[in-house]
């Protein structure tokens, strides 16, 4: 159920160094190596994320920034060895959300694009507790609450749970939930997918009312 993240940088070591570590911490991650690529990338695909170098070939990452915002409302971080004031203020003034000068940690990285993420998607995440309105996810013990009351689910019932309230607002069509839940190699039917929504939200009780269904598309979030 990772997320998925463009990382755009055009030293082949690093790109590759830190797009595997991500990849091991369970991101999707799209490795391009120059704006050009980053904007074709932008334009056929939707990130929960966007990192970019800002010196790359062809296309500079401050001018795959400005595209990106004129699309999308997506967490945007410079990773970059440039550290003049001025390069850092238009930097924000053009929309990024972080600005990280190299050499940096892949640690404080993960924890950087965690942050945002959740901040774009309305989570309120405090000591590792999700809490999404009325309904509280504690993944360390995969114990869900509704109104402080614990709530019993099936494992593929909380797993869904999780993703939907990670892609709040955001359709998830029945083929990829099974692949983000059940695995892209599962076999079974997408009206699994229908029967798990209709006992998640009888278990959630009024709360299930968040799980709105997309006419012909698939499930969401809604607020």
């Amino acid at each position: 159920m990772g997320y998925r993240v463009l990382f755009a940088e055009d030293e082949p070591g690093l790109r590759n160094i830190t797009a595997e570590f991500l990849r091991k911490k369970g991101f999707t991650v799209d490795a391009v190596c120059d704006g050009e690529e980053a904007e074709w990338a932008i334009m056929g695909n939707r990130y929960d994320a966007v990192i970019l170098d800002i010196m790359m070939p062809k296309k500079d990452g401050l001018a795959v920034c400005r595209l990106l915002r004129e699309r999308y409302d997506v967490p945007v971080i410079f990773l970059t060895a440039l550290d003049r004031e001025e390069t850092i203020v238009e930097s924000y003034e053009i929309g990024a959300d972080e600005y990280i000068t190299k050499p940096f940690s892949n640690v404080i990285l993960l924890a950087k694009i965690n942050a945002l993420i959740n901040r774009y998607r309305g989570l309120v995440v405090k000591d590792g507790v999700t809490q999404l309105g009325e309904v509280t996810i504690e993944p360390a013990r995969r114990r869900v609450l509704v109104n402080h009351e614990v709530v019993s689910l099936a494992p593929k019932e909380y797993d869904m749970l999780l993703l939907l309230a990670e892609h709040r607002n955001q359709i998830l069509s029945r083929t990829q939930i099974l692949d983000l839940v059940w695995g892209a190699d599962y076999e079974g039917y997408e009206r699994t997918v229908d029967n798990h929504i209709k006992k998640l939200r009888a278990a959630l009780g009024e709360a299930g009312e968040h799980i709105a269904t997309a006419v012909k598309a698939g499930y969401y979030w809604k607020e």
